[in-house]
């Protein structure tokens, strides 16, 4: 077995079966991405992988992790390559990625950070960092390198964040334009008007990398890959048509990228569709001892559950085309057993997921008089969550920046379904201001909460179930 490096390309010592990076791996960096991991490893970096291989070499990536060193210094050790195994309904295949060419650490390497966005070969700036880093330490990280770039004459970037947040990229220039107004009203107005920071929308499964990965690279590539990790067939990149570069644009769709006029009716359903029927998911599996998605939609009543949330709850608020197509590409891609996405990964940080997840889909149906009780039982699931124990009195830890908080909260009341409901949806971050007092709304997740403490999670489903049979 072989140690993954730049030698198994350049002595092609690797099987025919493996798709390889056939590109020179030389030319420096022209993107640069903030928060290294495996989810732009197995989407981003795909993309740039197959736009290096057409020929254009301004697509490398300077990958940079944000805080964790493990990542970066293991592939900067492979020399940024790395295996992905891709499963779907007709196999699994492999694909050694070879866009990643260097690696750094932003807690460790700041001026490298900083010189990186300023250095002439650089074009873009890509964001997986997740929805909690957009505030200052994000924005003076960048301003300090648009500082360099402009003070050495040259031009703009074109920084696409790949976060799940509505509106991603328009949030993100004003993190930065105002981040920079603090320092210069010209610099402020340099990147206003020479940078672009396209909105966009990006999708595939991707669970954390596992010794499993690695594994099965051994046993299937004879590759010792230390980064191998999985994912999906499925995969969507929609983004706005606003570049720097305008041929961007071309490049990017030559690739199976959407390049659109708007991307808020992508990312709205992806948000309420696939987020928001994860978070449901996850929290319903974390209570029932159930450990990965694909386990939570073999069991009927969750299936049914899911398919009745988003054909009968959300899709009415959304306008992307080809709604019942895509929910039923979202069913049969939670049902990929291959991918072994843990419900506690899908779970965690689920104080800062319901608002942008949840809460659009339930006040406009609050608004308008209509059905809500798909949201109102995923409301008492998640405090039943809080409790940090399954069904089976087996504990589990909680991931959340809120949820020592929340939990003592949910302790505090326990057996007290209206105390508990009282108290937490008095969570103005999470459910807005009100929630809290919308008299409906406090009484279907009371009700709720009452029947999973009294019978389970499970036993509650099926209750629910029985009371909407002829939906969905």
């Amino acid at each position: 077995m072989r140690a993954l490096s730049q030698t198994v390309l350049d002595e092609r010592t690797a099987p025919p079966s493996l798709h390889l990076p056939d590109y020179p791996r030389t030319s420096p960096p022209g993107v640069l991405h903030l928060g290294l991991g495996a989810f732009h490893r197995a989407h981003q970096a795909v993309v740039f992988d197959g736009l290096l291989t057409s020929g254009d070499t301004r697509w490398g990536v300077l990958g940079v992790a944000m805080r964790s060193t493990e990542l970066a210094d293991t592939l900067a050790r492979q020399d940024g390559l790395y295996t992905l195994q891709i499963a779907s309904a007709e196999g699994r295949r492999w694909q050694l990625v070879g866009s990643v060419l260097d690696t750094c650490v932003a807690a460790r390497e700041p001026e490298r950070v900083t010189a990186a966005i300023a250095a002439p070969a650089t074009r873009w700036i890509t964001l997986t960092v997740t929805e909690k880093a957009y505030g200052p330490a994000l924005a003076a990280q960048l301003v300090a390198g648009l500082a360099a770039r402009h003070a050495a004459g040259l031009g703009g970037l074109t920084i696409a964040s790949c976060d799940n947040l509505s509106g991603n990229g328009s949030k993100l220039r004003q993190l930065c334009v105002d981040a920079a107004a603090a320092q210069s009203t010209v610099l402020a107005q340099w990147i206003e008007g020479s940078c672009a920071f396209p909105d966009s929308m990006v999708d595939r499964i991707v669970p954390a990398a596992t010794a499993q990965h690695r594994a099965d690279a051994a046993r299937e590539t004879g590759l010792d890959d230390a980064c191998a990790l999985g994912t999906e067939a499925f995969w969507e990149w929609v983004i706005e048509r606003h570049f720097v570069d305008p041929a961007d644009g071309a490049a990017l769709a030559a690739m199976g990228v959407q390049v659109v006029e708007d991307v808020k009716p992508f990312e709205e359903a992806k948000l309420r569709m696939l987020n928001g029927s994860h978070t449901a998911i996850a929290l319903m599996g974390a209570v029932m001892g159930l450990p990965t998605v694909a386990d939570c939609v073999a069991n009927a009543d969750i299936r049914w559950f899911v398919k009745h949330l988003m054909t009968d709850i959300v899709m009415p608020q959304l306008q992307r085309p080809g709604l019942p197509a895509y929910r039923d590409a979202l069913l049969a891609r939670f049902a990929n057993p291959d991918l072994h996405h843990k419900v506690h990964q899908i779970a965690s940080d689920s104080s800062l997921k319901i608002p942008l997840r949840w809460l659009p889909t339930l006040q406009t149906r609050l608004a308008a008089g209509a059905d809500v009780e798909p949201l109102a039982f995923a409301a008492a699931v998640w405090m039943r969550y809080l409790l940090a124990e399954d069904d089976q009195g087996r504990p589990y830890a909680i991931s959340d920046p809120a949820g020592e908080r929340l939990q003592a909260i949910a302790r505090q009341h326990r057996g007290d379904a209206p105390g508990t409901v009282a108290a937490l949806l008095q969570q103005p971050t999470i459910w807005g201001e009100a929630l809290a007092a919308d008299p409906r709304w406090t009484s279907r997740v009371g009700f709720w909460l009452e029947r999973v403490q009294a019978l389970g999670v499970g036993a509650a489903l099926a209750q629910f179930k029985a009371g909407h049979a002829s939906q969905a």
